[in-house]
């Protein structure tokens, strides 16, 4: 069974940097594209990051240049680097995995952005 653990977030002040992990197991993570979601409150979930299983990424317009996803297939780990956080970044980020018509879901892990 997969199942996708993210960890790393936490309070930071607006302007700093964070780096969130999702790790899975099971033996499907290097065949996978990854993603990265985030929910605000009282909002729908959105797409923050994507990458591929050859590298290529793509971001959200309010992201790009701010935040940049990788992934680790020796570790079986995907990461999201956030710089220069503001306010509006404060959510609840999901990990996302996809390989053919299966899709898994990380439990969220918290990032408040306040002074």
């Amino acid at each position: 069974q997969v199942q996708l653990v993210g960890s790393g977030g936490g309070l930071v002040q607006p302007g700093g940097s964070l780096t969130l992990s999702c790790a899975a197991s099971g033996d499907i993570f290097s065949r996978s594209t990854l993603r990265w979601y985030r929910q605000a409150p009282g909002k729908q979930r959105e797409f923050v990051a994507f990458i591929a299983t050859g590298g290529g990424t793509n971001y959200e317009e309010s992201v790009k240049g701010r935040f940049t996803i990788s992934r680790d297939n020796a570790k079986n780990t995907m990461y999201l680097q956030m710089t220069r956080l503001k306010p509006e970044d404060t959510a609840v980020y999901y990990c996302n995995m996809i390989l053919g018509g299966d899709l898994y879901w990380g439990q969220g892990t918290q990032v408040t952005v306040s002074s």
